[in-house]
C-alpha cells in the first residue's frame, strides 16, 4: 500500500526520553458549588491577582519548564495535518445494506436506527410527519406540560421543523426521497451554527446585550449537509455553559439528564447530545469537542461519538475544536460522518483533506493490526474502568487477531496542562469578543472563575504550549513510521461516570480536579488534532448499588483514519454483542413506535 502523503506534516522524531517520563501528581484547585462558588466567583471576577493566583495554582506555567523544549522546537499552533490525495467528487455510500437493514428487533439494548427510519417511511406505516407530531411535544422547552426529556434541548423551532416534516412527507409520498437520510431527525448543539437561531452556548439569555439578539445567517456545514439529504433538524441541544466543563451541568437552562443513570452527570459539553441519544429521541446529533466533549457525554451514556481530524468537517477558529457526529448507534456514526466530511469548496482548510478510505477487510503479507497501549496512563482510570479495558484489549488480541504493543506518549502531565490552558485562554478570547465592555457578564459563576484565569495566559508560555504540541505531533509521526495503523487504545475517561452532588444545581460547580481528570485520556487527540473514537465498551453497577453506568471505550488514529477506528468500533460492538448485548438509558422511549401510534390516531378519527 503506497504511503499516504499529508499536507503540513510535523515530520517524525522521537520525543526526549525525559520528555515520556509520566509524573503524574494530583492538583490542588478549589471545588467550589453553593454560595462559596458565588463568593469565589465575585472574587476573582473583579481582582487581577486573584486571577493569577488561580492561574499559578493551577498550575498552567509548569508546561514551559517541560525538558526538550529547545529553540529548535517549532511552534505548533494548530494541529492542521491533512491527508493528501486525488480530489474526490462524492463521498463514500450510504446507500449500502449496512445502512440500509435495520438490526433484528430481538437484539438486546436495540436503538432505532437511520435504516429503521428508512422503512417506516419506505413501508407507509408513518410518515416525517407522524415521526415530528410524535416528537415535538417531547423535545419542546416551556410551558406546565414540559416533557422530562425536553432538557436535552434549549430551543426549537416548531414550525420551521413542522414545514420540513411535511416536505419530507410530500417527498416519499411520490416515491423521490433525497436520501436514506430524508425525513430523520436529528439535533444540534447549541454552540453549533444554524441559520435563524441565536447561537447561545446554553447562556443564560439576556435581550439586553446584542449578541443574544444576532440570529445565525448560515448553518455550519455538517449540519448544512444532513439538512441537504432531508434530514429534519429538529432543534439546537442543551450544552455546559460555552462548552467549558465535562460534566454537562447548567443552572440556567437546567442539566440534561443521563438516562442511563439519572444519578450521575450526562458528561459535557455536548450534554443534550448525550441525554437525547441514550432516551432514544433521536438517532443522531451534530456537536462540538475541544477536550472530550463529544466522547465523554457518549462515554457516559452508552451511545456513539467520533472527535473528527482537525478541520475534517468544517474549519473552526480554535486550534483545539472540531464539529462531528454524536450517535446512537455505530452504523449511524459511520453515516454521518460520510455526510458531514464531504468537501466544502468555500472552506479551503477542510476541502484539502482526502477521504478517509476502509482499511482492506484482509491483511496484507507482512501486515499487522497493532493496538498501542500506554500502561502507566491506563493505570490512572478507575478500578472498574481498567477491569472493562483489560476485557476489551484481552478481545481484540485474541479474538480480532490486533498486537498490543507498550507504547510511551510524551507531556501526559505537561501536555494536558498545556491542552486546558489553550481551552480557557480561547475562551477567554471568544468571551470578550462577545460582549468586549464586561466579557464576564455573560457567564455564570463557574466559567467566570475558568474564563477569568484563563485570561491570565502570558504569551510565552502559550507558545511553549505550541511546542509541547509539536513534539506530541511529532513522537505520534514516529510511533506510525514504526507501527503503521495503530490505534492508540484508552478508557474514554478515567472516572465510571460523575456523581450529581446536592447543591450543584443551583449555581453550578466548579470542581477543575475532577474536571482535569475527565479528560485524561480525550485531551490527547485535540491537542494533536487526531480522529479519536468512543464506543460501548461495557457496564458496571454504581457506588451506591443503585444502578448501572456506562464505560465507555475510545481508539484514537493517525490523522484520516476514521475508517480504520470504524473497523475497531465494529469489533467492539462484536465483543459487546457476544456478551449478552448492549444496555439502554433509563426511560428509553420508542419514538418510531410513538409515530405509529399518531398515525393509528389519525386514521381513527
Amino acid at each position: 500500500m503506497p504511503q499516504q502523503r499529508f499536507a503540513n506534516h510535523p515530520g517524525a522524531e522521537e520525543a526526549p526520553a525525559e520528555a515520556l517520563e509520566y509524573h503524574y501528581e494530583p492538583d490542588s484547585n478549589p471545588s467550589l458549588n453553593g454560595l462559596s462558588l458565588v463568593v469565589g466567583s465575585y472574587i476573582i471576577s473583579n481582582l487581577s491577582i486573584a486571577q493569577k493566583y488561580l492561574w499559578e495554582n493551577a498550575k498552567f506555567g509548569l508546561p514551559k519548564f517541560a525538558p526538550g523544549l529547545t529553540s529548535d522546537v517549532l511552534w505548533r499552533l494548530q494541529p492542521n495535518v491533512a491527508p493528501l490525495g486525488s480530489p474526490q467528487e462524492s463521498m463514500l455510500s450510504i446507500d449500502t445494506p449496512d445502512f440500509l437493514t435495520p438490526t433484528a428487533p430481538t437484539l438486546p439494548g436495540r436503538f432505532n436506527s437511520v435504516a429503521d427510519y428508512h422503512d417506516l417511511y419506505k413501508s407507509g406505516t408513518a410518515t416525517p410527519l407522524d415521526v415530528i407530531n410524535a416528537l415535538l411535544p417531547l423535545i419542546t422547552r416551556g410551558g406546565s406540560g414540559e416533557s422530562k426529556y425536553a432538557v436535552a434541548f434549549i430551543q426549537t423551532n416548531a414550525s420551521e421543523v413542522l414545514a420540513s416534516a411535511r416536505a419530507s412527507t410530500a417527498r416519499w409520498a411520490e416515491g423521490r426521497p433525497l436520501s436514506i437520510l430524508d425525513g430523520v431527525p436529528f439535533g444540534v448543539k447549541d454552540d453549533t451554527k444554524v441559520k435563524g437561531y441565536v447561537s447561545t452556548r446554553g447562556m443564560k439569555v439576556d435581550t439586553r446585550f446584542p449578541y443574544f439578539s444576532s440570529p445565525e445567517t448560515q448553518t455550519a456545514w455538517p449540519a448544512e449537509k444532513m439538512i441537504d439529504m432531508g434530514a429534519i433538524m429538529v432543534g439546537k441541544m442543551n450544552q455546559h455553559e460555552i462548552g467549558m466543563d465535562t460534566t454537562g451541568c447548567n443552572p440556567t437552562t437546567g442539566t440534561a439528564t443521563n438516562w442511563f443513570n439519572p444519578k450521575y452527570y450526562p458528561g459535557g459539553s455536548s450534554s443534550g447530545a448525550g441525554s437525547a441519544l441514550s432516551a432514544g429521541l433521536v438517532p443522531i446529533t451534530v456537536g462540538t469537542d475541544s477536550g472530550g466533549s463529544m466522547r465523554i457525554p457518549p462515554g457516559f451514556c452508552g451511545v456513539y461519538g467520533l472527535k473528527p481530524t482537525f478541520n475534517r468537517t468544517c474549519s473552526v477558529n480554535s486550534s483545539v475544536c472540531v464539529v462531528g457526529p454524536m450517535t446512537a448507534t455505530l452504523g449511524d456514526l459511520v453515516l454521518a460522518y460520510r455526510v458531514m466530511s464531504q468537501p466544502n469548496v468555500d472552506d479551503p482548510p477542510q476541502a484539502m483533506l482526502a477521504q478517509s478510505i476502509p482499511p482492506p477487510a484482509v491483511l496484507g503479507e507482512g501486515e499487522t493490526k497493532y493496538l498501542g497501549v500506554c500502561k502507566g496512563w491506563i493505570e490512572r482510570a478507575d478500578p472498574e474502568v481498567r477491569g472493562v479495558f483489560d476485557k476489551v484489549l484481552g478481545y481484540l488480541t485474541t479474538q480480532c487477531g490486533y498486537t498490543a504493543v507498550d507504547i510511551k506518549l510524551p507531556y501526559l502531565r505537561e501536555g494536558q496542562l498545556a491542552h486546558a490552558a489553550i481551552c480557557l485562554s480561547e475562551a477567554a478570547t471568544e468571551a470578550k469578543s462577545r460582549h468586549p465592555e464586561d466579557w464576564l457578564a455573560l457567564l455564570n459563576h463557574p466559567n467566570r472563575i475558568l474564563v477569568a484565569g484563563g485570561s491570565q495566559t502570558p504569551a510565552y508560555d502559550y507558545l511553549k504550549y505550541s511546542q509541547i504540541r509539536q513534539v506530541i505531533m511529532a513522537h505520534l509521526a514516529w510511533l506510525w513510521e514504526k507501527y503503521p495503523g495503530m490505534m492508540v487504545l484508552t478508557p474514554t475517561t478515567p472516572m465510571a461516570g460523575w456523581k450529581i452532588q446536592e447543591g450543584d444545581q443551583r449555581y453550578g460547580l466548579s470542581d477543575a480536579n475532577n474536571s482535569i481528570r475527565n479528560m485524561t485520556y480525550c485531551w490527547y487527540a485535540n491537542m494533536a488534532g487526531c480522529p479519536a473514537l468512543t464506543v460501548p465498551g461495557g457496564y458496571v453497577d454504581d457506588a451506591e448499588g443503585t444502578g448501572r453506568l456506562a464505560i465507555g471505550m475510545m481508539a484514537m488514529g493517525e490523522w484520516g483514519e476514521e475508517e480504520r477506528l470504524f473497523s475497531w468500533g465494529r469489533e467492539v460492538d462484536r465483543m459487546v454483542a457476544e456478551k449478552g448485548g448492549r444496555e439502554k438509558g433509563k426511560e428509553w422511549i420508542d419514538v418510531i413506535g410513538l409515530a405509529k401510534e399518531k398515525k393509528n390516531e389519525v386514521v381513527a378519527e
